[in-house]
């Protein structure tokens, strides 16, 4: 680890101006300190600002706004997330480990890094941490890598589980500046790799993230999150799917699906949602729906498996959130 400078915040106001200075936030801490550890991340000061006020759960009638300081177990046990939000709260209890969700923020859940074991080594080609090294991982060791939205730059998949169910539900950013307030869509906020993959988030220079807002509809409450992985505690998604559906008269009105654990951001499903809306939910739809969840994939040496994975993950969430044998 390398020496830097450490500051408490007391105020919003402190924490901008240390932001504004190059200082890294810091919270619960449960990938920033890692990092340093590893000398992948080597900031000069890194800024505390768990005193600020950003804790509010608000389950309103048409938003729910969730503070950027919530405790991942705080958010995934609330009431009305479990009952109204189910795939927001099944997504956090599906992440991590309970000492893990007790600490992490969902401010700093947003925030992750890949977990890519190449850009975790410092001795490897990573463009991500070093841009223009290459990247070791498209020809090397890719088994948890991604299939979708990949560039010749990187093909890291992007490790957090709450992502994937906000971009599913349309969830939006809040952020602040001394420049003032900014909001930004999680499926935005978010950036694929491209040819600039260090640029990983749209977060200008001394921004604060304050909270999330996740807009209330028909679908939120009849909604549901499917983690399918190498073992069933603390390990990241090889597939995953995000799924919230609006059934009335028989009929689906509405349908948001999006998948992490094989793409290089949380991955909408836009043409699964278009078979969906206007048929009657069953087996056989679920069954041509799920078969578009790898269009565009591009597998690589060792995670070819992942284009029949996603498919079978997405099925497999459909019929739990619709119903059908």
């Amino acid at each position: 680890m390398y020496p830097f400078t450490f500051t408490k915040a007391g105020t919003e106001s402190d924490a901008l101006a240390a932001g504004a200075r190059g200082g890294r936030y810091i919270a619960g801490g449960t990938t920033l300190i890692d990092l340093m550890r590893e000398t992948v991340e080597r900031p000069g000061e890194v800024v505390d600002i768990t005193a600020l006020p950003y804790r509010e759960i608000d389950a309103g009638p048409s938003v729910l706004r969730i503070g950027a300081l919530v405790r991942m177990a705080e958010l995934a046990a609330h009431r009305s997330v479990v009952t109204r939000f189910p795939v927001v709260s099944q997504a956090l209890t599906l992440s991590a480990s309970a000492q893990l969700r007790n600490m992490a923020t969902i401010g700093g859940n947003i925030m992750q890094r890949p977990r890519c074991l190449y850009f975790r080594d410092v001795t490897a080609a990573c463009n991500r941490r070093e841009p223009g090294a290459g990247c070791a991982a498209i020809g090397g060791e890719n088994r948890g890598h991604a299939v979708l939205g990949t560039s010749a730059e990187c093909v890291a998949t992007h490790p957090s589980d709450l992502a994937v169910a906000l971009v599913a539900l349309d969830a939006t950013v809040l952020l602040r500046s001394p420049r003032g307030e900014r909001r930004i869509p999680v499926s935005r906020f978010i950036r694929l790799p491209g040819d600039t993959p260090e640029q990983e988030h749209d977060l200008l220079p001394g921004e604060l993230i304050t909270g999330v807002d996740v807009p209330v509809g028909a679908y939120t409450a009849r909604s549901g999150y499917l983690k399918v992985r190498d073992r069933q505690s603390y390990e990241f998604a090889l597939a995953s799917a995000a799924v919230a559906l609006d059934i009335r008269s028989g009929i689906i009105r509405e349908a948001r699906v999006a998948v992490g654990g094989v793409a290089t951001v949380p991955w909408r499903l836009r043409a699964v949602e278009r078979a969906l809306v206007g048929r009657a939910p069953g087996a056989r739809l679920w069954a041509e729906a799920s078969a578009l969840a790898a269009d565009g994939a591009k597998p690589l040496s060792g995670n070819e498996f992942k284009v029949e994975l996603v498919k079978r993950t997405v099925a497999r969430q459909l019929q739990a959130v619709g119903g059908g044998s």
